[in-house]
């Protein structure tokens, strides 16, 4: 009884402080008429742009007015692929092996594609 509750109590620690809480990935892989995409936790289509550097987002202002970045918290921290990217105004994004995520406007219900290739800059994030 006695290494239960010590073991409980530990387990609840570390959920407080965070520990446990920060293993979770941002998104998902999920079927979409373009094959597997990631989504975010509503099942919307994540993207990426030809034109981030590694590991840096490029598209601000309208850009992001249009693709909204997949804002991390910034207490969030790197995991495997998962990594978190600095914005030009001191946000926190979330990247998928070092390509930052946006989602797109025009995309109004889950598992719709309609950013994938525009401008020919913008395509679907894969697993």
């Amino acid at each position: 009884m006695k290494l239960l509750f010590s073991s409980a109590l530990f387990a609840g620690v570390l959920i407080a402080t965070g520990v446990l809480a920060q293993t979770a990935a941002p998104a998902k892989a999920a079927d979409t008429s373009k094959g597997k995409a990631l989504v975010d936790a509503k099942g919307m289509t994540l993207y990426t742009f030809d034109r981030d550097a590694a590991g840096k987002s490029n598209c601000n202002g309208q850009c992001a007015q249009n693709w909204p970045p997949l804002m991390a918290a910034a207490s969030s921290a790197a995991s495997g692929d998962w990594t978190v990217v600095t914005r030009d105004d001191g946000s926190k994004q979330w990247a998928y092996k070092g390509k930052p995520l946006y989602l797109w406007v025009k995309d109004t219900k889950p598992g719709e594609v309609t950013g994938d290739g525009v401008n020919n800059v913008w395509h679907i994030a894969t697993p």
